[in-house]
């Protein structure tokens, strides 16, 4: 029994060093059959998947999918390769935990996967503003001083090195203090300094087009003490609500199917002539917690009657009014501007209500504090005041 016992711990011992000479310090980010380690953002169930060792995406909804930890410093090494001619996609790096306010992408820095095909979206009359063989660029809130060749904080790459559909490319993204640099086929093209934020979550992005990924392994370098106001906010819990494909995890009212929108990453109230109907309620409930939902409403629309609205813990009467109208909470046309996103976050503790409205990037805050009353716990809604109305970004928390 001993020697069986010491020829397996040889054996273990024998594979684990092994293991750690062919990998150099490089770890798998995926284990090959599923998604462990990763967080759905913002997109359906069906968004992602992996089949032997191959990471798919349909590129619907626009959104993205991050790892459940934070990386500081590392090395991140992927292979990629756009299933139709023009796609695109994206690495995001050192990102936000959801989608930044307006927007379906992370705050975050952009290492750019996009083929070749989409240049013939580019106007040559018109100075350069993107290329397809490994851009680097700030998105949303985050900054960087680019390297090289740049437009604004944009990094264009220093040669062509991507290959067209169907072929792989494989990236070899450094980020080390802030710095970040990208090898495009095994030679460093673009990057950028003084990244902020500068540790956060990594994530793949979906984009409108089916792309593959395959071979995602990192290897972790030692930290050089990024602060909390360097580092991306930590996950706190939240779960998106919309899919941006259907209506799954909602409960629609009777008749007025037709009047929400499934739009990608936007859900859409359609207009029925000032016609009020029932809210569109969450299949998920929360009693002391957070809800956050974004609006735009249109440039034509008049703020002197209710314009869009938020419900909840069941209660059909809006705890949160922007426009005019009787509610605990009213944002009226002294506080938003038409044709603009704004991102919604109502706090609840017991009968105490939150509500804090930002514009994109999370600016200029305006926060006001009411008493509800009603029920304990109950689901989200949406009110329908028969206005048109784009809605994103539903998220919840406990």
């Amino acid at each position: 029994m001993k020697s069986a016992s010491l020829l397996c711990a040889l054996s273990l011992t024998t594979a684990l060093l092994s293991h750690a000479a062919d990998d150099d310090g490089f770890v798998p980010m995926f284990n090959g059959k599923d998604l462990s380690g990763w967080v759905n953002a913002n997109c359906a169930p069906e968004t992602w998947s992996i089949k032997d060792g191959v990471v798919s995406c349909t590129g619907i909804p626009t959104g993205a999918m991050r790892t459940e930890k934070q990386y500081e410093n590392f090395i991140l090494e992927c292979e990629w390769r756009h299933l139709t001619s023009g796609g695109n996609s994206g690495v995001f790096i050192w990102g936000s935990p959801i989608s930044a306010p307006g927007v379906p992408f992370l705050r975050g820095i952009e290492v750019q996967v996009l083929d070749q095909g989409y240049m013939k979206h580019a106007d040559p009359t018109k100075p350069r503003w993107f290329t397809t063989h490994g851009d680097v660029f700030p998105i949303h809130g985050a900054t960087m001083e680019p390297h090289g060749d740049h437009n604004g904080q944009r990094s264009f790459p220093s040669e062509e090195r991507s290959k067209p559909s169907p072929e792989w490319n494989h990236y070899r993204i450094t980020g080390n203090n802030g710095t970040l640099t990208l090898a495009v086929n095994g030679k460093v093209v673009s990057g950028g300094d003084k990244c902020f934020w500068r540790k956060g979550y990594l994530a793949l992005e979906s984009e409108g087009a089916p792309v593959e990924f395959r071979n995602v392994r990192i290897k972790e370098l030692p930290s050089t003490g990024a602060t909390a106001k360097e580092s991306a906010p930590l996950d706190q819990g939240w779960k998106h609500l919309y899919n941006g494909l259907d209506l799954r995890g909602w409960k629609v009212a009777a008749g007025a199917e037709a009047r929400w929108k499934p739009s990608n990453w936007n859900l859409k109230l359609e207009a029925t002539d000032g016609q009020e109907s029932t809210p569109l309620w969450s299949e998920a409930e929360i009693a002391n917690g957070e809800f956050s939902a974004d609006f735009q409403l249109l440039k034509s629309a008049n703020l002197n009657t209710p314009r869009a609205g938020f419900c909840v813990r069941g209660d059909k009467n809006p705890a949160v009014i922007i426009g005019t109208g009787k509610a605990p909470i009213v944002f009226g046309a002294d506080k938003v501007k038409l044709g603009k996103w704004y991102r919604l976050r109502l706090k609840l503790d017991g009968s105490k209500a939150t509500a804090t409205l930002m514009e994109t990037q999370e600016a200029n805050p305006q926060t006001v504090e009411a008493t509800l009353n009603g029920s304990a716990k109950g689901p989200v809604g949406v009110a329908d005041f028969g206005m048109p109305v784009t809605f994103a970004n539903f998220f919840v928390r406990e």
